[in-house]
């Protein structure tokens, strides 16, 4: 079944809120690279994209709990315009740090109130299938956006880069404020024009579904960031050109897309913990089979499995989330998960990095595989309960 025209709508701001920040993110890279910034610049750069989301997410969820997705989403996209837009009309390395602020920390309200926004659209029946259609349009910015800035920046400069994906945010902006969606965030506004529910962030973690739910997300979405962090360094070790190794990144991504594409089928025949399940058991087998692949071929099609594997994850997350969360802070649930997400994005690079020069990458992949199958006992007895879908 397709998505109703105000989820086709949220589909449309996200993604093109998505391909801002995106594409954003490496014209950052590339113009702090111009200006001969050093790589603990850039890389500082990078992480203000992902530190204040970090921070920030669950206070979002909790004011989405309280006003509905309408304002915050419009906040959020004005933040990412103006982001955008600075370094196109000022220009510098000082103005890049305000940028990264405003372009991470606004995607991310943008990202919390439709994941919840989703939900809230979405019956029982609908609701993995609907987050699935969400993340394909994730999985089309995520490509678009890159590919478009090195197009603007190969042809133009880098501050034109900055003003087109202004444009682009723009563009969610308007969307953001007509038709079927503004009227949808009218009725989730009013339906939550009441006091939030009470209790801290951390009472979400001391509930044991919740618990399972956010520990077996962060297995799968460290086995997502290890594979794209170690990839390039593999790559090279076996003396693979450039782009053979954007090849085996592109078979990764070909692969998450492909499974994002399917999962409204897929959704309507297996449980969520049962795709959870599979997704974790089959991880495991690509981090085990790794360290045998010497080949480019190889290479590309078992990264291509750990894409249908992690792929599959987030709808069926979100789904849970949903689900399970407390009555009136489902928005706030996926706070502390994007909150989660953002930490490891800040921290696992970090850890695998010192892991792969002290042990070599043969111990990281399976080190990786062993963690990921932490999980799958979780994920199974909770697929194999005698009743109920959750």
């Amino acid at each position: 079944m397709l998505p109703s025209l105000a989820l086709l709508q949220l589909i449309a701001v996200s993604l093109l809120a998505h391909v801002a920040l995106a594409g954003s993110r490496v014209t950052t890279s590339l113009y702090a690279i111009s200006l001969h910034a050093s790589e603990f610049t850039i890389g500082s750069l990078i992480a203000l994209y992902s530190l204040f989301p970090m921070l920030l997410a669950v206070p979002a969820g909790r004011a989405i709990d309280r006003m509905g997705m309408l304002r915050p989403m419009l906040a959020g996209a004005a933040a990412v315009a103006l982001g955008c837009a600075l370094p196109g009309l000022v220009g510098g390395l000082a103005i890049l740090y305000v940028a990264s602020v405003l372009m991470g920390t606004g995607f991310m309200v943008i990202q919390v109130a439709a994941q919840h926004s989703v939900g809230v659209m979405s019956n029982d029946a609908q609701r993995a299938s609907n987050y699935s259609w969400l993340a394909l349009g994730f999985s089309i910015s995520g490509f678009c956006g890159p590919v478009t800035a090195g197009f603007i920046i190969d042809h133009a400069r880098h501050g034109v880069s900055f003003l087109g994906f202004a444009c682009v945010a723009l563009c969610s902006l308007a969307l953001i404020g007509c038709g079927p969606l503004r009227r949808a965030g009218q009725a989730d506004a009013s339906e939550h024009a009441r006091p939030s529910a009470g209790g801290s962030a951390m009472e979400l973690l001391r509930d044991g579904d919740m618990r399972r739910i956010y520990f077996v997300g962060t297995l799968l979405s460290s086995a997502w960031d290890l594979f794209t962090f170690v990839t390039p360094i593999n790559g090279t070790r076996l003396g693979f050109s450039a782009s053979t190794i954007g090849l085996i990144l592109g078979s990764f991504s070909a692969a998450t897309f492909a499974v994002r594409l399917i999962m409204p089928w897929v959704s309507k025949r297996l449980s969520e913990w049962q795709i959870l399940t599979a997704a974790l058991s089959l991880a495991v087998l690509c981090y085990l089979m790794f360290p045998f692949m010497h080949a480019a071929h190889s290479v590309m099609l078992v990264a291509a499995l750990l894409g249908f594997a992690v792929g599959s994850a987030q709808p069926n997350m979100l789904a849970l989330l949903h689900h399970t969360s407390p009555p009136g802070r489902a928005a706030e649930a996926v706070g502390m998960r994007v909150t989660i997400g953002n930490a490891c994005q800040v921290v696992l690079p970090l850890a695998f990095g010192g892991a792969g020069a002290a042990l070599g990458l043969q111990a990281v992949f399976w080190g990786m595989g062993a963690m990921i199958g932490a999980g799958v006992p979780t994920a199974w007895r909770k697929a194999h309960r005698p009743l109920g879908k959750y």
